[in-house]
């Protein structure tokens, strides 16, 4: 099973992929992982790709990848088996990302490799800027190359969704 994980930052993105690779033990690829580095420095996109390829290829019985980024390696949209879209309120999103800051303050998350940081930058990226018209056009665009797009709007509706399953 190839699996991608989509949704706005502070969703849970990272927590839901780890929760579906130790589900179907499979692998998990973090995008932030390949993006960031040492003091929230950014990889170029060709080195990315790279990286996300490399995965991709080792990995072909089946995979988890969560982020966005959507100019990164596109073609593991139209691999994947299923996308999880976490399509949650900015204030839930916000609310989460700062309870992860304070989980993870002066550390490392095990998803990103730079110590955590909260910034006026992010907030504002939390509430507005990953949630622009284009941004939310990009999904769509995504989408339609997918297999099967599973949307969920709430935590609980996803976790319904993975009790059953």
């Amino acid at each position: 099973m190839k699996i991608c994980v989509k949704g706005f930052s502070g969703a849970g993105k990272s927590t839901l992929a780890q929760i579906l690779g130790n589900k179907y033990n499979l692998p998990v690829l973090h995008m932030d992982a390949t993006y960031w580095y040492g003091d929230w420095q950014s990889r170029t996109r060709e080195e990315q790709t790279e990286e996300v390829e490399r995965f991709l290829t080792e990995n072909p019985e089946g995979w988890v990848v969560d982020g966005n980024f959507f100019k990164i390696c596109p073609q593991r949209f139209s691999l994947c088996d299923e996308v999880y879209f976490l399509n949650y309120n900015r204030f839930f999103c916000f609310n989460q990302a700062v309870k992860r800051y304070k989980k993870y303050k002066g550390s490392v998350r095990p998803d990103c490799p730079c110590v955590e940081k909260f910034d006026f930058e992010f907030a504002w990226w939390v509430f507005f800027g990953g949630r622009s018209a284009k941004r939310r056009k990009q999904y769509k665009v995504i989408f339609k190359n997918c297999k099967s797009v599973k949307t969920f709007k709430s935590r609980k509706q996803l976790e319904r969704y993975l009790n059953k399953a």
